[in-house]
């Protein structure tokens, strides 16, 4: 105990040094003139967006699906990670039910066939989180925490991502920092109301002189989770700033990053599925049940070198982020212009989290191993629970985008023209570990078990280095993949019309050695050899037609390849001796954008195409399937006088069109509703605001042969914002009001399954300065 209040104290001692950094940078900044506010539309069609385009241009004439959220829009919902802010963007599946990480995500009409985010690129200020967004274990919203230093979020479905990123074919995220323009910050303090959690969080901006302005901002938190374990399983926070120095012909800009945070991770809890039908175990409820326990042992794994080392299981996810950037931009004359950003970062922590190998496991005398019932006999249900400790040994990368414009008067249009060339190194080490123990079947701090099968006094623990899964899980991965993109972009503009085409060509050079453990050890004999490339061209084009200035028409076409890292090794050979799978999307897509009086809407019609593989580490299986959705994405906003309302709507029809298994051709893809949407209304009266966002979904497949059912869900959200005087706001938040279970994924035989959290409130106090 007294160790941990020193780590706490330390870490809250930090906070404060921070805190009085900024407060003195306060002190001595000058004064910063505030420009007026301008009133945005509902969808901010007319603001200018840099993401999936080559030269910024407003929504209105920009020929892609994108969407903008402001921090006001994003912090008042009170989202719990960064995934759930993106379920209220039209158009993205964000599959947030796993925690601070781990999200799977992807956009309208392209496959969630594997972990995370494979056909989207997370990015933070134009640059990617990680060059892989379905690395096992480790995922790139894990990196990412939304605070007072988002400025705003910008999205972008299909379209230029395929061609102005690599490894995005189905889109770009990009979470924005804010620089210090604007003068001002914040100190606030958020308690939850019906769990155990408290947090810190402080922002401040403001000129150091005439053509220097800087940004520093960041939280902390403390607490044991909306799912209680009984544990502290939540602590840590984040730094960010910035520097920003004006030159006459550009600017100049410095950042930094420290990410140093641990959560819990919320995995399938055990259930039983009868006919297609998923029903919950007695003891355990998909909202709340949280495996972390008091009562778990030392968790025994095996290093990359052969050493035994000790884990503690209930420190689920942790993660440790320092990143530089420098990011510049220079007019070099003659219309000529070259931005250049520019990031080094080092990844790293460790993936602990308790997986449900069977939802119930008859044992004949047994025993409590651990709790204040060890060594007494225990008759109730008992759950195989394989623990799942991944180190991420180095996830670091280096990343660069440079990029050249201009543009030139032909006739009586403008051509402008992009050109660039983007580089990444990007490091996976990993180091598998699965051992499996035999554990209460309870969601509230279950203790282990002992019986008749288990090891003596091991305490549940079957054995390091049994045959687990096929032997797949003790596993050490090196690799580096290096990645040059050149790219390049036309667009042409002349009165109501805006064409534009672009192409890239992506070369990855993989190399590294991969090993799986024997007999409890990595031997060198059985190391093998990453050595390949593989090259694409993406292309996309693009038009753009304004009827007038509240009514435009676009269109475009695409294709583009998402890389495969570590879900391809312990397969076919990687030395380079056959080919290499990669997964390619093409997509067309055309809508219209409209607007009168309060009025808003995007409507976009698609259609997406995807070839991929993959290879399941614990079926030991290869998939190649391919798919074909098409549909219908809406986003609305609708204002009059105090009350606004925000819709969005996704229709997909999507098909299985070829798989190595033919069973499953001509079925739906698992886990693709029909129908998703979203519905956010806001009523203001003077000081004070109410609102609340309904994000729902129609019923879906579980599995691929389409004999489990997941039904459709709705969560509500709500909150009240009142602003006590010009400084000070008070605020109430509650995420899924109505405690709603809604799952989100189903493993393939339906022994498990995951469900969105249950209901949580927190309430928040805000000084602004």
């Amino acid at each position: 105990m007294r160790a941990l209040t020193t780590e706490v104290t330390s870490k809250l001692n930090q906070m404060t040094l921070a805190v009085a950094l900024a407060l003195s940078a306060m002190a001595s900044a000058q004064a910063q003139t505030a420009a007026p506010v301008k009133e945005k539309d509902g969808l901010n069609l007319e603001t200018v967006v840099v993401t999936g385009t080559p030269i910024g241009k407003s929504k209105m004439k920009a020929s892609v699906s994108v969407s903008t959220l402001e921090s006001d829009q994003i912090m008042q919902a009170s989202p719990t990670n960064a995934a759930e802010i993106l379920r209220s963007i039209p158009g993205v599946r964000a599959e947030s039910s796993g925690g601070e990480g781990n999200a799977n995500l992807t956009v309208r009409g392209v496959p969630v066939s594997a972990g995370g985010a494979r056909y989207v690129q997370f990015q933070e200020d134009g640059l990617p989180v990680l060059q892989f967004g379905d690395i096992a274990f480790v995922t790139p919203d894990m990196y990412l925490r939304a605070d007072g230093g988002l400025s705003h979020l910008e999205v972008v479905r299909g379209g230029s991502a395929s061609t102005l990123a690599t490894n995005a074919p189905g889109g770009i995220i990009n979470f924005i920092t804010r620089n210090g323009k604007e003068k001002g910050g914040s100190i606030g303090l958020t308690k939850g109301l019906d769990f155990n959690q408290t947090r810190y969080d402080f922002d401040y901006g403001a000129a150091i002189s005439e053509k220097t302005r800087f940004f520093i901002g960041g939280h902390y938190r403390i607490g044991d989770s909306s799912r209680p374990a009984g544990v502290t399983a939540e602590d840590g926070g984040q730094l960010r700033a910035n520097i920003t120095h004006e030159l006459d012909q550009g600017y100049v800009r410095l950042s930094f990053k420290h990410l140093d945070d641990k959560t819990p991770m919320n995995m399938p809890v055990p259930v039983k599925t009868i006919n297609g039908v998923i029903t919950e175990l007695p003891g355990i409820d998909p909202r709340t049940a949280s495996f972390y326990s008091p009562y778990w042992v030392k968790d025994i794994v095996l290093d990359k070198n052969n050493q035994r080392i000790a884990t503690n299981i209930n420190d689920g996810l942790q993660v440790k982020n320092n990143a530089f950037g420098a990011e510049a931009s220079f007019n070099l004359g003659q219309g000529w212009k070259l931005d250049e950003k520019f990031r080094k970062s080092s990844n790293s922590g460790r993936f602990i989290s308790i997986f449900p190998a069977d939802n119930g496991n008859p044992q004949k005398n047994m025993s409590y191993a651990t709790g204040p019932n060890a060594g007494k006999a225990y008759t109730g249900a008992a759950v195989t629970a394989a623990v799942f400790n991944t180190s991420i040994d180095d996830l670091g990368s280096t990343v660069n985008d440079l990029r050249v414009s201009n543009s030139f008067q032909m006739g009586d249009g403008k051509l402008a023209f992009t050109g660039g060339l983007f580089t990444s190194l990007q490091n996976v080490s990993l180091t598998w570990n699965f051992n499996h123990y035999l554990m209460q079947a309870s969601g509230d701090k279950p203790a282990l078990l002992n019986s008749a099968a288990t090891v003596a006094g091991s305490a549940g623990l079957l054995a390091q280095g049994t045959d687990v899964w096929g032997g797949c899980c003790n596993r050490a991965i090196d690799a580096q993949y290096k990645t040059t993109s050149p790219y390049a972009s036309l667009g042409y503009e002349s009165g109501d019309w805006n064409v534009d085409a672009s192409i890239r060509r992506d070369s990855q050079d993989a190399s590294g050695i991969y090993n799986q453990a024997v007999n409890q050890s990595y031997q060198q004999k059985n190391s093998k050899t990453i050595d390949y490339s593989v090259n694409h061209t993406s292309y996309s084009a693009g038009v753009n037609y304004s009827f007038d200035k509240n009514l435009a028409f676009f269109a475009r076409t695409s294709e583009g390849i998402a890389f495969n890292a570590d879900r391809i090794m312990f397969g076919n050979p990687l030395d380079g001796s056959v080919p290499i799978s990669t997964n390619i999307v093409k997509q067309n897509e055309a809508g219209f954008k409209w607007k009168s009086g309060g009025f808003n809407s995007f409507v976009t019609f698609f259609q997406a195409k995807t070839d991929e593989s993959n290879f399941e580490a614990t079926t030991q299986k290869f998939t190649a399937n391919s798919y074909d959705a098409k549909g219908t994405e809406i986003e609305a906003s609708y204002r009059i006088g105090a009350f606004s309302l925000s819709v969005g709507a996704t229709f997909t029809n999507a098909e299985i069109v070829n798989a190595n298994d033919k069973s499953i051709i001509g079925k739906t893809p698992r886990r693709q509703a029909r129908t998703v949407y979203q519905l956010t209304p806001t009523w203001s009266a003077g000081d004070l605001v109410l609102g609340a966002s309904v994000i729902g979904t129609s019923k879906s497949w579980g599995d691929d042969n389409n004999t489990i059912t997941m039904p459709g869900f709705k969560v509500v959200n709500a909150f009240v914002n009142y602003q006590i005087n010009e400084r000070l706001k008070a605020s109430l938040n509650a995420n899924n009001l109505f405690n709603a279970i809604g799952y989100t994924e189903v493993e393939s035989d339906g022994h498990a399954a995951r469900s969105v959290n249950g209901r949580s409130i927190r309430a928040t106090l805000t000084y602004s300065f």
